[in-house]
């Protein structure tokens, strides 16, 4: 038996930081995938080879946190996971292919983990509702990895559909489709990778949560989604206090922002990303100077609005730009960035893809 899967990256439209704070959260899938063939057999451990790292690594089916590192530890999180969850895995051998960039914020993890979950699961004959592979794949990064990554990832890789954005409230753990085709309104989104990468296992990422959690704590509630803006005041640190005004504003910016694409108003919904981008630069601080300049070129050239995408520090900037203008910004902000002598960013246009599924033969 051979079984392919895949599974898309993401990009976030809006709500950067809002998932581990049971808020709001609107991303697409992307048309790049990762993909996984699988050929299972009877022995006790998985041959995984990869695209990026031809030599091969073995990650025995009872696998425990620690054993396994690099690109190799998300197969075998999910290996673990799925184990820990009661659910038989087989061995086998394993070839990982992908066009999403690591790195680069379009979350290369969560597409690797729904992949190689889908995989075993068809593999096994097990039937699991996305919410629930969702939670695996989670639990695979967040206790096998080490990086303390929110749910959006999953949910995003596992839900997409082409000219749908998701509407995801991380409380109830529920996924609303929105129509997202800006094409149709003569609008195009630039995908800005400006080359430089990140990492989630950073000590920066698990900060900003930790921030997240003392000023819930501050405010007597149990997530900062309990809070409002007004009481604010009552959180002891002032750092922590900012780090919370971003979460309260974006998860209002997240609801705007649906709200503006069921009547499709771009103009609006490229507002809400500036004002996005400003809060994740002054008040949770995850932007560089190296993505202001990106997002604020694409501004300064035509686009409706522009934000960093992603959990920070690096990685890709998104803009919403008139369909005449899409050549003109993206030259601009290639300008800018060669003039300030950063990487040569690659623009691309994007569109909402399809979630995670088996690849059929054709």
């Amino acid at each position: 038996m051979r079984i392919t899967y895949a599974a898309p990256g993401r990009v976030n439209l809006i709500g950067e930081h809002t998932d581990y704070n049971q808020g709001f959260a609107l991303p697409i899938a992307l048309a790049q995938r990762t993909s996984v063939v699988f050929e299972p057999d009877s022995s006790h451990a998985l041959e995984v080879s990869s695209a990026i790292s031809r030599e091969s690594v073995r990650v025995s089916l009872d696998t425990t946190p620690g054993e396994v590192t690099g690109w190799a530890a998300y197969v075998a999180g999910v290996v673990w996971a799925l184990q820990r969850a009661g659910i038989p895995v087989p061995g086998g051998r394993m070839e990982i292919s992908s066009d999403v960039a690591v790195g680069s914020g379009l979350s290369s993890s969560a597409a690797l983990e729904c992949a190689v979950l889908g995989a075993l699961l068809t593999a096994s004959g097990v039937a699991l509702d996305r919410i629930e592979q969702a939670r695996i794949a989670q639990r695979a990064e967040n206790e096998y990895v080490g990086a303390p990554t929110g749910l959006l990832d999953q949910l995003a890789s596992l839900f997409g559909a082409p000219a749908q954005a998701m509407l995801i409230d991380f409380r109830d753990v529920t996924v609303q489709q929105v129509r997202f085709d800006p094409e149709a309104s003569g609008v195009a989104l630039l995908l800005v990778d400006s080359r430089a990468r990140h990492a989630h296992t950073g000590g920066e990422y698990a900060a900003r949560r930790a921030s997240c959690e003392r000023a819930a704590a501050d405010l007597g509630v149990a997530s900062l989604r309990e809070a409002v803006p007004a009481a604010l005041h009552r959180v002891t640190d002032p750092v922590d206090a900012r780090r919370a005004r971003h979460v309260l504003t974006e998860n209002q910016r997240v609801l705007d922002c649906a709200a503006a694409l069921a009547s499709a108003d771009f103009a609006a919904v490229g507002a809400l990303w500036t004002a996005s981008h400003a809060s994740m630069r002054d008040d949770f601080e995850i932007t560089t100077g190296h993505l202001d300049l990106l997002a604020a070129a694409a501004v300064q050239a035509g686009a409706l609005g522009a934000r960093m995408t992603g959990g920070g520090f690096g990685g890709c900037v998104i803009a919403l730009v008139p369909a005449q203008q899409a050549d003109a910004v993206s030259e601009a902000v290639v300008a800018a960035a060669r003039a300030a002598g950063y990487p040569e960013p690659g623009v691309t246009r994007a569109h909402a893809g399809n979630g995670a599924g088996p690849v059929t033969a054709v």
